[in-house]
């Protein structure tokens, strides 16, 4: 089954569109459900004097049960949804992996040296190489 992209970002937990010199690759982790009552979306809790998300909170909760869990745990859960095209081979795909971000060195030519990154490293269905994700630094 083909994936389906989301009808808003605000449906995503984390969501990025990525361009390199052989294509692109759109990368998005959908909120998940409520697992105490199955009816809302996990969120981050909305102040109620501004009623906008708290980013910086530590749990989830769900809007219409009021069920709580730690983020930590609640990331653990999520699954990353990639519509990619390879690299290095050029080969289009799709693929479901953890959104589980991995630590690993990467050589910045701009800056001419190895840097620590964090990323979503998955294989490509075809040439089997691997396709990196990185978090956006500041």
């Amino acid at each position: 089954m083909p994936l389906q992209l989301p009808d808003s970002v605000d449906d995503c937990v984390y969501f990025t569109r990525r361009a390199h010199a052989k294509g692109q690759i759109i990368c998005w982790v959908p909120r998940g459900k409520c697992p105490k009552c199955g009816k809302g979306t996990m969120t981050k809790p909305v102040d109620e004097k501004t009623g906008k998300y708290k980013i910086r909170a530590k749990e989830y909760s769900c809007r219409e049960c009021g069920y709580t869990v730690d983020a930590e745990a609640y990331g653990e859960t999520l699954t990353a949804n990639i519509i990619y095209t390879c690299p290095h081979c050029g080969h289009k795909a799709e693929t479901s992996i953890p959104f589980k971000r991995k630590k690993a060195k990467i050589f910045y030519e701009a800056e001419a040296k190895q840097k620590t990154v964090e990323l979503l490293r998955f294989p490509c269905g075809k040439c089997g190489k691997n396709v990196d994700i990185t978090k956006k630094m500041k």
